[in-house]
């Protein structure tokens, strides 16, 4: 055992980019995983000649650690981690461990929704318009492998509230915060204001000349910022009234003004379609606007973007009824987005592990929206026992093919099968993108055999 040694915890993509990195910083780093590796990441891990072990955590040597780089799939709770804080032993993300070897200007994105939409297409905008930019954080190749070239001035980065729960130093150049409505409340005690709190740490190195972009009408933020009071340059974005400076919507118009710079396009002309891509696309234009980028590159980007697969995703028609993937919608509130955007009555595929979530949020659309619930999950007894008087029919399946089936059965011609679970998919499925692909196929089998 290295004196001095760098352990990584978890080694999925951020585990073995951090560890990857270090080597090439003349680190000594020594990865551990409890699980099985996958078989790529192994290999990786073999031909690089990096010290690891998997199936176990050998406790002394980890505790024994000048450092480490924690996966954001663990949660800070668990014993190892416990004792490793009681030790004083600093456990950072691989965001703040890669920071900390780039030059690039860095634009962070956070939200409970749609933050891999805004990254996506922030940097598409970048990228269309001739940067030399990156791509990382919560999406995409890991930052930490990406650093060890260092080949990119900008780094768009999705970060989520556990990569921000171990980031202390980085220092984001632009910083982007979508909104903050109940998520991962198991991975904060049940307490909304330390999920809020984790929102905020995207701000906890932020200079005054520093673009904030954030969503104006999203109350927590609002009571946030009001306690905080950051000195920072706000961006704000409004649905409602137009800021001096910042985005708005008004008359299908998007509007973005900053540094004496105004874009205006309607959102009819771009690709994304509704009142949270509307959200979405002007955060992603003030990021562009605040790098830079001209009113005709902002346009022309925002025109060719495709967004990412799970995220309301067209999959197919059967007998006129139309199908949509939505399986990244893990909450509540991307729900509500989903069913909002509706324009015809919806059966809607909903379940999966609960993550104590509030479904009152979705009265009034459900009303108007949904004519059948189909529950997709291994425990559907809360989503049925919410939604029992407000849906008149409802049925539960374990299997997605079946799922599609009784779908098809609810939908008349002219009608859609919306899947969006509002739930996390570990109960059935291997991730949400398991579930959207597994989904995919369900319908394109059907389709076959219609």
């Amino acid at each position: 055992m290295a004196a001095n040694e760098l352990v990584i915890l978890g080694g999925g993509e951020s585990g073995v980019g951090a560890a990857l990195l270090a080597q090439a910083k003349g680190i000594a780093v020594f990865l551990s995983d409890g699980g099985k590796l996958k078989d790529s990441y192994r290999t990786t891990l073999q031909n690089a000649g990096i010290s690891f072990e998997e199936g176990q955590h050998t406790e002394s040597r980890i505790l024994a650690a000048a450092e480490v780089v924690k996966s954001p799939g663990i949660p800070a709770t668990v014993p190892l981690v416990q004792k490793l804080h009681a030790k004083m032993t600093p456990v950072i993300s691989e965001i703040e461990f890669a920071a900390r070897y780039t030059r690039a200007t860095l634009i962070g994105i956070t939200g409970s929704n749609g933050k891999t939409t805004t990254t996506l297409l922030t940097y598409h905008l970048l990228k269309a318009a001739g940067l030399n930019v990156g791509l990382a954080g919560n999406i995409g190749d890991s930052f930490a492998a990406q650093v060890i070239v260092d080949q990119f001035a900008y780094y768009v980065l999705e970060l989520s509230s556990f990569q921000l729960d171990d980031m202390y130093s980085t220092h984001l150049d632009v910083m982007v915060l979508l909104n903050i409505t109940p998520d991962h409340l198991d991975r904060y005690g049940y307490v909304f204001q330390n999920y809020v709190d984790s929102k905020f740490r995207i701000l906890q190195n932020a200079l005054p000349d520093d673009p904030f972009i954030y969503f104006a009408e999203n109350q927590p933020i609002l009571d946030e910022l009001a306690k905080r009071n950051p000195d920072v340059m706000r961006l704000p974005i409004s649905l409602e009234t137009q800021p001096d400076v910042g985005g708005y919507l008004s008359d299908g118009v998007l509007t973005a003004t900053q540094n004496g710079q105004t874009f205006a396009v309607a959102q009819a002309k771009t690709t994304l379609t509704g009142p949270h891509n509307a959200i979405n696309s002007l955060a992603a234009v003030l990021v562009a606007q605040a790098i830079g980028v001209t009113n005709d590159a902002i346009a022309e980007g925002l025109q060719t973007f495709t967004n990412a697969p799970h995220r309301m995703e067209p999959v197919g028609t059967i007998n006129d009824v139309r199908f949509i993937n939505d399986s990244k919608a893990t909450n509540v509130d991307s729900v509500f987005y989903a069913l909002s955007s509706m324009n015809a009555p919806t059966v809607w595929i909903a379940g999966g592990l609960d993550k104590g979530n509030d479904y009152s949020q979705l009265d009034e659309v459900v009303k108007h929206k949904v004519k059948a619930l189909v529950c997709l999950g291994a425990d559907n007894h809360k989503l049925m026992d919410y939604f029992r008087s407000t849906i008149p029919s409802i049925c539960e399946t374990q299997d997605v093919n079946e799922a599609v089936r009784m779908s098809l059965d609810l939908a008349q011609p002219g009608e859609v099968v919306l899947l969006s679970p509002a739930c996390a998919s570990f109960d059935l499925f291997k991730g949400y993108e398991d579930r959207g692909r597994q989904f995919k196929e369900a319908v394109t089998g059907m389709m076959n055999y219609k």
